[in-house]
């Protein structure tokens, strides 16, 4: 072993405990990596960046901005429409969603795929009465499946066909070479997680059902004598950092005001709406000099639809009350910042609706969310927007909401106008869970975008173009056309999945150009394969899948082609075996929640817990193996 492929182990080896730690962001790691090995001397400083031009990233992020054309424009929305049988068991249910999910993450990003179709999992689930887990799981699944079927339908496939084309095929894999054994394992997958939903654990919704704790919406009144009069809410929430207690609105003379600014002063007389433990409710009644208007219990919504808050009619407005005219007129001159005009500005669109609605949405794994909260993004001053409740793995947090630090797959009960909530959504990467009305901004760019995608497909799969040329042009036609606004372009591409791909195309490359690729395939094929390359394929493609299970996919890819391509060389057989069961391998990720974006993404919804994945996901790589060795070994002989 020379002192460069003992360098590049040691670093792969500590790159791979990394990603399996999870303390850090999977980009993260993959660029120390790279810096790693270009300051060991394994990488030439002049080439350390070229994986940013290499065609792989590159068509990943096309792919990433014509799959939000398809979401923004609401085209997938009609087809899940139409496709969706209206009244229906939950075998046939569960198989529209789940073949839907699979045909749309085929030519599109799987993850947005699941976004798309949660929101229609739930209703069915909640129309059959079953635990939405039983639905989501095996949705999530499903979109999984589909993404191997097609060269664009996931990241490994992409960067497995890289590593074809720098072998001597110039080409790399085409757009459909995946097809006909990842359609095969694709389609028995589907079969099967639809027959065998039993198998997911009947686990309660970690939703709006999910907050039973005991907690009030209280109506308190501020008295003269009260020690909270004349204070700012700001300080006043202070008071209720012991309690767990929250101001969630305000009444004045009659008029609610929904999520009122810090900086606002209370007064004698005005009511306070507060969220509150039972058992806490009287300490606080009775600590800050507060007397009960009234209370009601905040009950359990029996479906989704029912989710709608109204808020009572007021007979007094803002504009003809002259106290509330005064006491915003002295709030006003308190404020010396941008924020707090912004919040006034907030508060008096709050005010005016009609319409409030409790609303679940789950961050998304991507979603700039993660690690901050909800003092930190504004939610309030920004959006008019109470954060009631929190669900991680099927529990309530227990601390302030406030400052609670949010993580992907967690659920977020939200209260305010719809509106409101959905351009938070928007903004933050999350998922709306309750149901919503279609809403689909122009016909004619719902179609643009689908011709779009159907021209960037068509001129990769009959080899008129690179695939990365194709799918650029259909970006460029995207912002002409406006189906994805152009300052919304960069914002629809998952950064940290580009950096990874970049940062480790050229470990890759490193780990062929030292040997070291070609050593570690030589011992196994000593000491586990015995030299039978049918026993190799297998391993191969077993080792991918349980690298996917506990890192990302597209890492796992990246690490493993190098492997496959000298077990083949060491073997003396064709390596397109090996490079087809990597991208089957990195595709399968189904037994734990960290394994792929989508496994993440129900996590909460469904109300899961780490160990539940399992259940379904290990019969199905079972199967998955069963299914694609022979497969693999007939379409692309040794």
């Amino acid at each position: 072993m020379t002192s460069p492929q003992s360098i590049i182990i040691l670093i792969l080896l500590v790159t791979v405990a990394m990603f399996l730690w999870g303390r850090w962001r999977h980009d993260m790691i993959a660029l120390g990596a790279l810096l790693a090995c270009v300051l060991c001397g394994v990488i030439d400083p002049a080439i350390a960046f070229n994986g940013f031009g290499h065609p792989a990233v590159i068509t990943v992020a096309c792919v990433l901005v014509l799959s939000a054309g398809l979401q923004r424009s609401g085209a997938v929305d009609v087809l899940a429409r139409f496709a969706m049988p209206k009244k229906s068991g939950l075998m046939l249910s569960l198989a529209a969603l789940v073949g839907i999910g699979a045909l749309l993450s085929g030519f599109m990003n799987n993850v947005g795929a699941l976004a798309l179709l949660m929101p229609v999992a739930l209703q069915v689930a909640n129309r059959l009465e079953v635990p939405p887990g039983r639905v989501l799981m095996p949705l999530a699944f499903g979109t999984i499946l589909g993404g191997m079927t097609t060269l664009i339908g996931t990241p490994p496939n992409l960067i497995v066909s890289g590593f074809r084309a720098q072998q001597g095929n110039s080409a790399g894999f085409a757009m459909f070479d995946f097809t006909p054994v990842g359609l095969a394992v694709a389609l028995t997958g589907c079969v099967f997680v639809v027959l065998a939903w039993r198998f997911v654990p009947a686990r309660k919704q970690a939703g709006t059902e999910g907050f039973e704790t005991g907690a009030y919406l209280t109506e308190a009144r501020v008295t003269e004598k009260s020690k909270i009069a004349d204070m700012r809410l700001y300080d006043i929430e202070k008071e209720f950092d012991d309690s767990g207690a929250q101001i969630v609105g305000l009444i004045r003379n009659n008029v609610k005001i929904n999520a009122p600014s810090g900086g606002r002063v209370i007064r004698g007389g005005d009511i306070l709406v507060l969220e509150a433990e039972v058992d806490s409710l009287g300490t606080i009644l009775s600590t800050l000099g507060l007397e009960l208007e009234e209370s009601k219990t905040v009950e359990k919504p029996a479906k989704p639809d029912s989710e709608n808050v109204k808020t009572e009619s007021r007979a007094a407005s803002s504009k003809n009350s002259p106290e509330l005219k005064s006491a915003d007129s002295k709030v006003v001159e308190a404020k010396t910042t941008e924020k707090s005009a912004e919040s006034k500005s907030s508060e008096s669109k709050s005010q005016n609706a009609e319409d409030i609605v409790l609303m679940e949405l789950v961050v998304r794994p991507e979603s700039n969310l993660q690690g901050r909260s909800a003092t930190n993004i504004m939610l309030r001053s920004r959006y008019s927007l109470n954060l009631l409740a929190v669900s991680r793995d099927g529990g309530r947090s227990k601390s302030r909401l406030r400052n609670f630090r949010m993580q992907a797959g967690d659920l977020l009960l939200l209260q305010g106008t719809s509106e409101s909530v959905l351009e938070f959504a928007s903004d933050y990467g999350c998922v709306p869970l309750a149901k919503r009305e279609l809403k689909i901004p122009d016909k004619k760019q719902a179609a643009l975008a689908g011709i779009i995608m159907f021209f960037a497909v068509a001129g990769a799969a009959f080899g008129l173009l690179p695939a990365a040329i194709s799918f650029a042009l259909g970006v460029l036609a995207s912002m002409i056309f406006k189906t994805v606004p152009p300052r919304s372009v960069y914002s629809s591409i998952d950064w940290p999945v580009i950096v990874l791909l970049a940062a480790l195309i050229p470990v890759a490359g490193a780990m062929e150009a030292t040997g070291t690729a070609e050593l570690i395939a030589s011992v196994l094929m000593k000491y586990v394969a015995q030299g039978n390359a049918i026993v190799a394929l297998g391993m191969v493609l077993v080792i991918t899948m349980f690298l996917s299970d506990l890192m990302n996919n597209a890492a796992t890819a990246a690490v493993m082609c190098p492997i496959a391509i000298g077990t083949a060389m060491a073997l003396g057989v064709s390596a397109d075996s090996f490079l087809m069961a990597v991208a089957i391998g990195a595709s399968c990720a189904f037994l734990t929640p960290i394994g792929h974006q989508n496994n993440t993404l129900i996590l909460g919804p469904g109300g899961f817990k780490f160990g539940d994945y399992w259940r379904l996901g290990l019969p199905l790589e079972i199967l998955v193996v069963v299914v694609a060795l022979p497969l693999l070994t007939v379409y692309w002989p040794l």
